[in-house]
């Protein structure tokens, strides 16, 4: 994997955690990040997925089979140790382990694979990812104008089915900075201007989310909310593009843990809720966050373990059948 992308999504799941950990921090409002880090997450999924080769049902199979089965551990696993309450969150067996799970991310993305995968499969589309996030974008705007509720602050509520929009658009414009991979990467022309506009459209962000959660007035224009943080990701993406070659140069012991932590980001994301309400009050700050962190990392290290050993088997299982049945077919 290009080494700016793993850092990207070692970004987004340090960012996703530690939005979560409210209760861990003496300051609450120190726990943010975390819509930051899901539309990175997105943006690099878009950008690895890019290049589609496989009908549908194949590509879509592989990355169904790659998500459902952490979640079907973990979630088995915390039914096993009464972490969840079966009718508490989720009324029934089909909404905890299949849809929409306990996991809003993983909701979304399995609904965003499919669009995904016919923008980037079909030429047409594939030639016009510019246009149809124009598109897109007049769409939610008009659906905003007219028929959201504007009457209180939720344009960044991940739960909310809108918020689909703003992660969609993110996969595109990754996939864009994979079309242009040659263009962007490691072009450090324009590079302070995109610093700039990184640390600029960072803190519009931060300014008008503050602004319209506590300005009644200024609840009609939230999705400006959403521009600013958009306009973030893009900056933020030329920038680590255009110094690729400089964190390939990174320290060895500082590469390994990037990598260590973008190999199980998916992980971390699965286990952590559990393991922040057990400990983040356990002892007192900062002991709690390192507490709390090494046992998110520990446990989402054993989940990748034991996922990466379950793909193996069933690998070498379906490998063999295919073998044996070309045997048979050449006898």
């Amino acid at each position: 994997m290009v080494f700016f992308i793993t850092c990207l999504r070692a970004i987004a799941a340090c960012l996703i955690t530690n939005s979560h950990y409210t209760g861990v921090y003496p300051i609450s409002e120190i726990a943010s990040g975390g819509l930051i880090g899901d539309i990175l997450f997105f943006a690099v999924s878009g950008y690895c997925l890019y290049n589609v080769k496989n009908n549908f049902f194949s590509w879509y199979g592989k990355r169904i089979w790659r998500i459902y089965l952490p979640v079907t551990i973990i979630t088995a696993f915390y039914f096993l140790i009464n972490a969840y309450n079966y009718n508490a969150y989720l009324p029934n067996a089909f909404s905890w382990f299949l849809y929409p799970t306990y996991y809003h991310f993983i909701a979304s993305i399995i609904l965003l694979y499919i669009p995904f995968y016919f923008v980037c499969k079909i030429d047409l589309l594939r030639k016009n990812i510019q246009w149809i996030m124009s598109g897109i974008f007049v769409l939610a705007l008009i659906y905003f104008i007219f028929f959201y509720d504007k009457t209180y602050y939720h344009i960044d509520v991940v739960e909310e089915w809108f918020i689909r929009v703003l992660f969609f658009e993110s996969m595109l414009l990754g996939a864009l900075f994979r079309d242009a991979d040659k263009t962007f990467r490691n072009n450090k022309k324009h590079l302070p201007l995109y610093i700039a506009g990184a640390v600029l459209s960072f803190a519009a962000y931060f300014i008008t989310k503050i602004l319209f959660t506590s300005k009644e007035q200024l609840f009609s224009f939230q999705i400006i909310n959403w521009i600013t943080i958009f306009a973030f990701l893009f900056f933020v993406f030329k920038v680590f593009s255009s110094l690729d070659n400089k964190l390939e140069k990174l320290p060895k012991w500082i590469k390994k843990a990037i990598s260590f932590v973008a190999e199980i980001t998916l992980e971390i994301y699965l286990v952590q809720h559990v393991i922040i309400s057990a400990l983040d009050t356990r002892f007192a700050f900062p002991l709690n966050w390192f507490a709390v962190t090494a046992a998110i990392l520990a446990g989402a290290f054993a989940l990748h373990f034991i996922c990466k050993y379950i793909y193996k088997f069933f690998d070498f299982l379906i490998a063999t059948i295919k073998r044996k049945k070309v045997l048979k077919e050449s006898q």
